[in-house]
């Protein structure tokens, strides 16, 4: 979906197809004759965007093969749907606990990588697009760590640097990369992000090529405040690259036993569930819990949807997502051009593509409510 902000640019707002993953070509194309044309459909909209994520193997077929990106095409055109931005964070779709995190950016295969989707979102970029966004992983799971594998993080991001400006230069399309913060990983908080990104920062108002992904779940999963995030980027000179929105369960009485329970039901054990409490510490999933003093609320890395409530007695973390979209797009100029849904835990599994689509209809829906409410118009 786009909608027009009161300054004339264009917001677009999609979802990650994370939530439905492909392993190969067929199955992706598979995926958008079905689930993303019946949510496009469901929405009544002249078109849609997608957040798309490929393999690695994948992504390099198609950054090599011009039928097969041909292909892809050819499904996108026949849907109505648009690809701004792609999820470059998944590898395989074998990932799994800390591996999701694997090849970590000090290895070369996080490089090659990611490269291949700058050429392979170059291509799909819609003409009057103003810039694509590529998410990635943060650096690396926070153990282990040094200054020698900073410097080859730091060595590989001016590679990724270079070549967009290539890109840039051969296209005359913009693709930026928007690293992103999680619970657990080398940049956790807004403020190391902000900190680690401001050498890629431009001054006097220009684009930086390498920003943040903001992700409000992880953000609200931290207990950290918006107000105070924004006014870090804005002080490093960081961009938003793109943003991911979704809500995080809040547990507020942890003493409460059928709480903990119904909170560790939450989302899928082969990905971590972290859990953090407010004013203290935390753990790397929701089965270390015990661990924790239980004498304040917790908050669980799970993206939850946010236009339903989650099962009681958990709460949701809404507020700090319609915060975070007021600072984002409800000024005189949006903060950044790319909404994408993220959402891939439900209260209950869906078990067909069609009530898939439904679920996600809905969550676009109420999000396009929040933006029209903002004063964004839909185009």
């Amino acid at each position: 979906m786009r909608f027009r902000h009161r300054d004339g640019s264009t917001v677009h707002l999609g979802y990650c197809t994370s939530v439905h993953p492909a392993a190969d070509l067929d199955e992706l194309v598979a995926r958008l004759d079905g689930c993303s044309g019946l949510v496009r459909s469901a929405l009544d909209v002249p078109v849609l965007g997608v957040g798309l994520w490929f393999p690695h193997r994948l992504a390099d077929r198609l950054a090599n093969s011009p039928a097969s990106l041909s292909k892809l095409r050819r499904a996108l055109h026949r849907n109505h749907l648009e690809v701004v931005t792609v999820n470059g964070i998944p590898h395989t779709d074998k990932s799994a606990g800390t591996g999701l995190y694997c090849p970590d950016w000090t290895e070369s295969e996080r490089l090659r990588y990611t490269l291949d989707l700058v050429d392979v979102l170059a291509e799909l970029l819609p003409d009057d697009a103003s810039y694509g966004s590529i998410s990635t992983v943060p650096l690396a799971w926070r153990a282990p760590w040094s200054r020698a594998r900073n410097r080859a993080a730091r060595e590989a991001f001016d590679r990724v640097e270079q070549h967009l400006a290539r890109t840039e230069a051969r296209t005359g399309r913009q693709i930026r990369v928007a690293v992103e913060t999680e619970p657990g990983c080398v940049l956790e908080m807004i403020g190391q992000t902000a900190a680690w990104l401001d050498r890629y920062s431009r001054p006097y108002g220009g684009t930086s090529r390498i920003g943040l992904g903001l992700d409000v779940c992880h953000l609200a999963v931290q207990f950290e405040d918006p107000a105070e995030s924004f006014e870090l980027l804005w002080r490093a000179g960081v961009d938003v690259v793109k943003a991911q929105l979704s809500v995080a369960p809040t547990l507020v009485d942890p003493s409460d036993a059928s709480g903990r329970y119904v909170l560790g039901q939450l989302g899928r054990p082969k990905y971590l569930r972290q859990v953090r409490e407010w004013g203290g510490p935390g753990v790397d999933d929701v089965a270390q819990a015990s661990q924790l003093s239980g004498h304040a609320a917790w908050r669980m890395h799970a993206h939850l949807a946010a236009h339903t409530a989650p099962p009681p007695p958990l709460s949701a973390t809404t507020g700090v997502l319609d915060d975070c979209l007021a600072r984002l797009v409800g000024g005189g100029h949006p903060l950044t051009h790319h909404l994408e849904s993220e959402v891939y835990v439900w209260s209950r599994e869906p078990r067909t593509q069609q009530a898939l689509a439904k679920r996600l209809g809905k969550e676009l829906s109420w999000l396009r409510n929040r933006l029209t409410a903002l004063g964004l118009q839909e185009v």
